[in-house]
């Protein structure tokens, strides 16, 4: 009675396994058939490198699921088959956010995804980091405890900031580096960021239950001398928690990602802090979120109650003093979390009340993602008109993107071609003189680049008769004023971003890529991910030698017969050049100098776009 009474327990299992699969369609073939008639719920990810499994039921359909798997094939008989008992799912939101109201059976190219540059391959997973034993790893750290701070070893931990809050690794003697990003993809930049840190040293990685070390521990290894020595906690804290009860090294709580949102030791210490009155407080169960980067954040509930209450009063106008004795938050709630308050960024909730609401509800903070563009005109233009000439393709990618549309800090004088004369010279004499059109009609124009011997006090409302025709290469002598415009760029992040990626178009362009060969030095001063660079064309300048730029990018420019006669063809190829080709589309039209919105171009644009939502 007692083993049937254990078998109709709940419970969660969680595995991975990366192996060459010999049949993908055969595998999606026997998940499906095997987790649907034991009922089992949750994520199941597929690809041909392996599969990554996190799935709920009793624990007899869950045994039999593991005994079907082994006998699947033979690559899954070391699999470390994490199984643990818990409640039902309770709360309909978590389980429905968790994925666990329903089974997800999907075939993926990546497992975890390492890198935010989606076009960049991944790292050999042979080259992984050495596996220790739960034991093997907190003898490390003991031993390293008891030796002083210049033990040449450190811990990483692979996971995300929501995650550390409420639990991680503390040795007193052993330097934790915690990486505080928002998600696992953001992972490698800070390797890469952060490589003198990790050099020569000895290091213990580790994460929930051990897919993420692996992929980021074989990035580590690939950068060769100096990065030999990567080891992880195999099992992860899953693991290591089992095997020590009490907690050892490891404080607070481990957060999963399935319904039980996180799981403790014996010790019931609290190491996590609500956002808003930093009391002690590590509980995700109300899935609040940053307003901005939709990171889940702690709220405790005292808190979120006068945050809710503080809206209804706004959204009925009701004085906060006619409530009192409360205490009410500052309105720069609901909710920003600690990246992004870094950035500068609040939310007060006045902004968040549209015209027009029902004031008997809530507003809606949730969300929908977009990337934000920094959208950056071309010679001689403005955010005016550049937000004009971009209609047609904001439109097309309304639903995944916004553009942001900036001046260029170089201001340009007004300038007009004198009237051709016609070949009788005495007559065209005899012609009334034919002024430019008045000033005041016309919106000021700006540059990126200027001119070596530009006169920047020669701007302004006054018309000035051009040097000559206009030539076409005028772009190739345009080599000034790129500190002034990287400032200016730099200032524009600090105020208006984040930014998930910059568009340039001609001119604009050049300074994209500028910016993009730079990237790693400025970095925490302008984050990005991609560059999108139209018509574009590279400025011989020391900041482009930089070997293959890793960058992602998306160049799109006319074909030798695409009528495009302000850049040539052969120049916006020598810039989609200076790429790494792993990292690099080109989209070359026929439409001349313009950004294509029509089939197939507009298609390829979007396909790069959707890759970083």
């Amino acid at each position: 009675m007692s083993q049937n009474k254990d078998n109709d327990q709940y419970a969660v299992l969680l595995y991975y396994k990366y192996a060459e699969v010999p049949n993908l369609d055969d595998l999606a073939t026997f998940y499906r058939s095997n987790c649907s008639s034991l009922r089992l719920l949750g994520r199941v990810r597929l690809s041909s490198r392996g599969v990554n499994v996190t799935v709920g039921a009793n624990l007899s359909s869950l045994h039999s699921h593991i005994d079907a798997v082994k006998a699947y094939n033979a690559f899954f008989h070391d699999t470390d088959f994490k199984l643990a008992t818990c409640h039902h799912p309770l709360n309909d939101k978590v389980a429905k956010e968790c994925g666990f109201t329903s089974l997800s059976i999907r075939i993926v190219d990546e497992l975890v995804t390492l890198a935010s540059h989606p076009l960049l391959k991944s790292p050999d997973i042979s080259n992984a980091g050495k596996h220790l034993s739960a034991l093997d790893f907190h003898s490390s750290l003991h031993t390293a405890n008891k030796e002083s701070p210049e033990n040449g070893l450190v811990l990483l931990d692979a996971r995300n900031l929501y995650e550390t809050r409420i639990g991680k690794f503390h040795v007193p003697n052993v330097e934790t580096l915690d990486p505080q990003v928002r998600q696992y993809s953001d992972l490698s930049s800070w390797i890469d960021d952060n490589g003198e840190r990790l050099r020569g040293k000895n290091i213990l990685m580790y994460c929930t239950g051990g897919i993420r070390c692996e992929m980021a521990s074989a990035y580590i290894r690939s950068k060769g001398a100096g990065f030999e020595n990567v080891f992880q906690l195999f099992g992860g804290i899953q693991r290591y928690l089992e095997q020590f009860p009490d907690g050892g090294f490891f404080k607070g709580k481990n957060f999963v990602f399935d319904h039980r949102i996180s799981v403790g030791s014996s010790d019931a210490n609290v190491i996590g802090t609500c956002l808003i009155c930093q009391c002690s407080f590590d509980d995700y169960s109300s899935r609040c979120r940053c307003t901005y980067c939709r990171m889940l954040v702690l709220v405790c509930s005292s808190c979120q109650l006068k945050i809710g209450l503080h809206a209804c009063l706004h959204l009925n106008n009701i004085s906060p003093k006619a409530m009192a004795p409360i205490t009410w938050i500052n309105e720069s709630t609901p909710y920003v979390c600690e990246l992004c308050q870094k950035q500068g960024k609040a939310v007060r909730l006045t902004q968040l009340i549209e015209n027009g609401e029902s004031k008997t509800s809530l507003p809606d903070l949730r969300i929908s993602r977009k990337l934000r563009i920094l959208c950056l005109h071309g010679f001689r233009q403005n955010a005016s008109s550049f937000k004009g000439r971009t209609s047609s393709l904001a439109k097309k990618l309304k639903k995944m993107t916004e553009f942001v549309f900036i001046d260029a800090p170089h201001e340009l004088p007004f300038i007009y071609q004198t009237p051709i004369s016609g070949l009788n010279v005495n007559c065209a004499s005899t012609l009334p003189p034919n002024p430019p059109p008045p000033s005041e009609n016309c919106k000021k124009k700006f540059a990126w680049f200027v001119a070596p011997n530009f006169d920047e006090s020669t701007s302004g409302v006054d018309w000035k008769v051009a040097d000559g025709p206009f030539d076409p290469l005028q772009y190739q002598q345009q080599t000034d004023g790129y500190d002034i415009s990287l400032s200016h760029l730099k200032n524009v992040f600090s105020q208006e971003g984040p930014f998930d990626g910059i568009l340039g178009f001609s001119q604009g362009a050049a300074m994209a890529a500028l910016v993009s060969a730079q990237e790693a030095k400025l970095k925490g001063e302008m984050d990005f991910k991609f560059v999108v660079l139209c018509s574009g064309f590279a400025l011989r300048m020391k900041e482009m030698e930089c070997g293959p730029i890793k960058c992602p990018s998306l160049h799109i420019f006319g074909n030798e017969h695409g009528k495009d006669r302000q850049i040539a063809n052969q120049a916006s190829k020598e810039l989609a050049s200076l790429y790494d080709s792993d990292c690099s589309v080109i989209v070359e039209h026929d439409c001349g100098h313009i950004i294509p919105t029509r089939s197939p171009y507009i298609d390829e644009i979007k396909d790069f776009l959707g890759r970083f939502l």
